[in-house]
């Protein structure tokens, strides 16, 4: 593994299943209560700009579970928020802490932070990725699914952070990824560069749900408007509508096909309460392995000593 998890475009196949082969044992070692206390003594800085209940709670019990700290930074409270430059963060961090969680908006924040520091730097969520998240879907589709090479995902909505590291990490595990985005809401122009650079690649950017969902195997959703983009919410319900994962979109779909949301969901919006509902258990699997993959990215990058790392 390399020092950080910053985007997934930064980790080959490998080391993406290998933090999900790593995430099924912790997961499998906290069900059966056997002792996993692998970062006793570690502490983690979790830097937050942009709030969150589950980016919080998951790295807190994560680090909590394997026998180390996690101490909770607002961006508000914290000197980044009253001007420090980052990398003066970064270095103070690095003397005190093993490791850094930094959800912020730009991701060249997160970029320089782990640039300054010897400590790894853990992406919980920038605008333009969301790794963690997209890890926490692969080991739920993984799970309910026995594998991921050969399945087809379907990204239905805004080609926001989510798309990004959807697009990515499916066509890195062997996944065909198609994306349905309306015009002028297409995923960042770096992710769909990479997802043509490889002839092996099988993507699609369509402007309908209906050719996206057309023989997939998992349908994916975001809400319209993300945190941040309040005052244009008006303006997305009109560009989204249609955007949604409902029994019509299913019905195009393979049989089987699992429904996956990163939460909050906005019933009667990017996804009708009924599909929800129907497939409340896999999106709550979702939704619970984002504690075991991001235990298990932080057990593989922060097991070591600053030394090591």
């Amino acid at each position: 593994m390399k020092k950080d998890l910053l985007k997934l475009l930064d980790l080959s196949k490998d080391e993406i299943i290998e933090i999900l082969n790593t995430a099924d044992q912790l997961k499998y070692s906290q069900k059966h209560g056997l002792a996993h206390d692998y970062l006793k003594g570690k502490t983690l800085a979790m830097i937050f700009e942009k709030n969150s209940t589950r980016t919080r709670v998951s790295f807190e019990t994560g680090m909590y579970q394997l026998g180390g700290h996690a101490l909770f930074l607002s961006g508000k409270e914290s000197q980044i928020g009253r001007g420090e430059p980052v990398e003066d963060t970064a270095r103070v961090l690095d003397r005190y802490c093993d490791g850094i969680m930094i959800r912020t908006f730009d991701q060249e924040e997160a970029e320089n932070l782990a640039e300054k520091t010897t400590i790894p730097v853990i992406n919980g969520l920038t605008d333009f990725c969301h790794p963690c998240q997209v890890l926490a879907d692969l080991m739920t589709i993984r799970e309910h699914k026995t594998r991921l090479e050969g399945l087809k995902m379907a990204y239905i909505g805004d080609g926001n952070n989510m798309a990004n590291s959807l697009i990515v990490g499916g066509l890195k595990c062997g996944m065909s990824v198609a994306a349905a985005c309306p015009e002028g809401y297409d995923p960042d122009p770096k992710v769909l560069e990479f997802a043509r650079s490889d002839p092996a690649f099988e993507f699609q950017l369509c402007r309908t749900p209906q050719e996206a969902a057309k023989n997939a195997d998992v349908l994916l959703t975001d809400v319209w408007a993300s945190m941040g983009q309040e005052e244009e919410k008006a303006v997305r319900v009109k560009a989204f509508t249609g955007f949604q994962i409902n029994q019509e979109l299913l019905d195009l779909a393979n049989p089987g096909c699992m429904v996956q949301h990163c939460l909050p969901a906005h019933r009667g919006e990017e996804i009708t309460a009924d599909v929800f509902e129907g497939h409340a258990t896999e999106i709550f699997d979702e939704a619970e392995n984002r504690l075991h993959a991001q235990k298990a990215v932080m057990y593989l990058l922060m097991r070591g000593n600053k030394e090591e790392n």
